[in-house]
């Protein structure tokens, strides 16, 4: 029975080594409940569609189907489970590959423990989340502007139109809860802090979205 709040996290990477330093720092976490491991993406499908997780942290290069090519499966088979993926490269092709595929976070290997909780945390919440070195790459590779989802284009442009979150959950059909997170995705990649930053850019930027 999931205790509720808890994050029911899957992980697949073909170094057992990684998979059991994942599991070490994330396992002590009372939010997550590791529910299955895989070395590989052909053993990690059955597995998600049978373990119904909610978010799987997966390895962008293994030597079957890539993670990037497991995140587009997920996407079809079963679009309601998050992918996170877990890195050795801060390439831009390969982050632009992750999220066209439909993953919603980007996270170095060698992140500190803190920033792959927060990319839990974030994409659960349904948000997006990269690491700030992916962050920092990837927007000197967008011109003139940082790479957004198409969600996070429609509430950047209704935040440019003097939309509050309660009208923009309300227009999109989303959750308040899940407007506030992406609105956070959207500060961490165009980096910017302050909620009145963001909405100076949001009218300055609107007509271009």
């Amino acid at each position: 029975m999931r205790n509720q709040g808890t994050i029911r996290l899957f992980l697949v990477d073909d170094h057992p080594l990684v998979r059991d330093g994942l599991r070490a720092r994330l396992s002590s976490l009372p939010e997550i409940d590791i529910v299955g491991e895989a070395d590989g993406a052909a053993e990690a499908l059955p597995l998600i569609e049978e373990l119904k997780p909610d978010l799987v942290l997966a390895d962008v290069g293994m030597k079957d189907i890539n993670g990037i090519e497991l995140a587009a499966q997920l996407q079809q088979r079963q679009p309601e489970v998050r992918v996170v993926m877990l890195s050795m490269y801060d390439n831009p092709e390969y982050v632009q590959q992750a999220l066209q595929a439909g993953a919603r976070g980007y996270v170095l290997k060698d992140a500190p423990a803190s920033e792959i909780v927060a990319a839990i945390d974030a994409v659960t919440a349904g948000g997006t989340f990269l690491s700030p070195a992916v962050s920092k790459r990837l927007f000197r590779n967008q011109t003139p502007r940082p790479l957004l989802t198409p969600r996070e284009s429609e509430i950047l442009s209704a935040l440019g139109r003097g939309a509050s979150s309660k009208e923009i959950a309300l227009e999109l059909g989303l959750s308040v809860r899940t407007v506030e997170a992406h609105r956070q995705s959207i500060k961490r990649r165009l980096g910017i802090e302050g909620q009145a930053e963001l909405i100076k850019y949001a009218v300055e930027h609107a007509r271009k979205l």
